[in-house]
């Protein structure tokens, strides 16, 4: 423990640290929308970005989601092994790397995200009107920390 007092440290204000208001701003945002598809379809966070990822990418392994989704190995496995089970996804093996399973959209999963997708368009728009004239600023902030942070 630090013998050091509190009037020795340093001024800090949490409320202006932009590390811990994003952390903040996308957890409530992230939950925001979980109400939504979390209500109506039963799906937890990680079984939605699983989905969503595959959407956007296609068939890829849990490795690549790992890596895109910012979600661990074993949240990504056990999202994928849910979404397998209620029939959203199928495995396959990697038929260039053995070691690797490929996740895929079933027909069933398609037609889930068929109806998700404009629920999250629409969660989306939304926080394009909360920000107003603010929101492309907002984007291209993010978009340079994103890169960066490659």
């Amino acid at each position: 423990m630090s013998n050091k007092r509190k009037s020795d440290l340093p001024a800090f204000d949490l409320e202006r640290f932009t590390p811990y208001r994003l952390s903040v701003a996308a957890k409530r945002l992230s939950e925001g929308l979980a109400r939504h598809y979390r209500q109506e379809f039963g799906l937890s966070i990680p079984e939605w970005r699983v989905l969503a990822h595959l959407v956007h990418s296609g068939n890829v392994s849990v490795r690549d989601i790992e890596a895109s989704v910012a979600m661990e190995k074993y949240e990504v496995s056990r999202a994928a092994a849910r979404l397998e089970q209620a029939g959203y996804i199928e495995k396959k093996v990697n038929e260039e790397d053995r070691r690797l399973v490929c996740l895929a959209l079933t027909s069933r999963g398609e037609e889930l995200m068929a109806k998700l997708l404009p629920l999250a368009m629409n969660y989306q728009k939304d926080i394009e009107t909360r920000l107003a004239s603010a929101f492309e600023g907002f984007e291209a902030g993010l978009d340079r920390l994103l890169k960066d942070a490659e």
